[in-house]
Parts: structure tokens; C-alpha cells; sequence
């Protein structure tokens, strides 16, 4: 499998001795991890979002497999070329993430998810599917605002410039072609110290029940849940989700 290599957008100070890689979810960017990449900067680390292949500005290709996005994320690396002090990824890119660091233990020194798609089938598959598609038959700003008036300004516009600049064959073939989307197995794998950051499952979570349960019977695992927030805490609940996630990386 080929990887391709993934363009970047960073915050923080270049020196700084710890240094993040951001991921991001189905549909979405780089720039959208904006407001994590921001609190990390604050607080002394060097974060580093890249466009998953199909997304942004990154390569098009024809392997939507979560393997193939794993492969790109494997093969990228620090500037210093060593290990990441930490990954965080949200949903896709967590999946992602989880793939790659179960095949590479060195890959990154701990990971933090948040609301992983591990397991994506039956009525959480057709949920993904349908918010894709509303995504791309209607992106208008006011749309996005009227879905998720909580959001910040920020947020509203680059999820416009997000689904713009995607390609929407890219996130169909991504459900398309991870039949089954299952990545547990790998999850099982991990001896990296893992944080899960949970989305509330009286909102909407793909992470919960049963497959939660399964997950987090790898001792290397832990996890908690942003209250009220959907399957995208950190821009449901940006000071809760960045609470925790500065928590989880002490």
C-alpha cells in the first residue's frame, strides 16, 4: 500500500520539546482542529493537523480503506523524524489513528480519541451516510448554523470550506469500501497509553455500549465523556473537551 503524504498546518512554537499530531474526521480538515491546536499552543506544545487523503488539500487517490488512511498517518512523522508525544483524533481519524499505532507501538507515545468510529455498521453506518450527504447537497452557512447554533463563528465557516474542499466521491468510497468498518481488533492491539474522550450517548456517540465495553477491556485504555456534546465534542463542547484532553496528556 502507498501512502501519500499529508500537507500540515501548525500552532506553537517550532522548539517546543512536545509536539501533537491532529487528525480529523470524515468530511472534515485540518483547519477544523483549529481550536485544539490553539489550547495546545497555549500550553507549551506544538501542534501539527494534517488533511486525511481525500480531504483539504491532501492527494486524491482511489484506497479509501481505513488502512490506507492509517498508512499515510504511519508514515508521517515529526520534523525530528522520532516518535509523536501525542496523537489525537476524532472519529475517522481516531479509527485511523488506533490502526496505525497498534501496527507501530512507536509511532506515537500516547493517543487520545475523540468519539472513535471504531465499529461503524447497521444504523450508525446509514447515520454517517445521510449527515455526509445533507453535507454535500446543502452547504450553505446558514444550514450549518441552523444544525449546531453552539458552535463557534470559526467553526461554521471552515465546516463550509471543509465540505467545499473535499471530494465527495473520497467520503462516499470511505463508507463504501469499509465493509466491514471495524477496527477492534486493532483496538485490542494497543500498548500505547490511550484516553478516549467520549461524546454523551444522550446526544449522539458512535462510541458506546457495547463496543465501548469491548474496547476498554484493554487495560492500556481510558476514557471519559463530555456532557451534552455530540459526536463532535470538541466543537460541541470545546472547553470541557480541551479540559480533558489536557488532563489526559499530564
Amino acid at each position: 500500500m502507498t501512502a501519500v503524504t499529508l500537507p500540515r498546518l501548525s500552532w506553537g512554537d517550532p522548539d517546543s520539546s512536545k509536539t501533537a499530531l491532529l487528525v480529523h474526521g470524515l468530511g472534515s480538515s485540518a483547519a477544523l482542529m483549529w481550536m485544539l491546536g490553539d489550547a495546545l499552543a497555549n500550553t507549551g506544545w506544538r501542534a501539527i493537523a494534517v488533511d486525511l487523503r481525500g480531504h483539504g488539500d491532501a492527494p486524491r487517490t482511489t484506497d479509501y480503506t481505513v488502512t490506507a488512511y492509517a498508512s499515510d498517518l504511519a508514515a508521517t512523522r515529526p520534523d525530528n523524524d522520532g516518535s509523536w508525544d501525542a496523537v489525537i483524533g476524532h472519529s475517522l481519524g481516531a479509527a485511523a489513528s488506533v490502526v496505525a499505532a497498534a501496527s507501530d507501538p512507536a509511532w506515537t507515545r500516547r493517543l487520545v480519541l475523540l468519539d472513535p468510529a471504531i465499529l461503524v455498521d447497521g444504523h450508525e453506518a446509514q447515520v454517517v451516510r445521510r449527515s455526509q450527504e445533507r453535507a454535500f447537497d446543502d452547504n450553505r452557512i446558514e444550514v450549518v448554523q441552523a444544525e449546531h447554533p453552539h458552535w463557534h463563528p470559526q467553526d461554521h465557516e471552515l465546516k463550509i470550506d471543509a465540505v467545499a474542499r473535499a471530494s465527495r466521491w473520497a467520503v462516499e468510497q470511505t463508507s463504501a469500501q469499509n465493509q466491514p468498518w471495524d477496527v477492534r481488533a486493532d483496538a485490542a492491539r494497543l500498548t500505547t497509553p490511550t484516553h478516549i474522550i467520549g461524546a454523551d450517548p444522550e446526544i449522539y456517540s458512535l462510541f458506546t455500549g457495547d463496543v465501548a465495553a469491548e474496547v476498554l477491556e484493554n487495560a492500556n485504555i481510558t476514557m471519559s465523556v463530555v456532557a451534552g456534546a455530540g459526536h463532535s465534542p470538541h466543537r460541541d463542547k470545546p472547553d470541557d473537551t480541551i479540559r480533558q484532553l489536557l488532563e489526559a496528556l499530564l
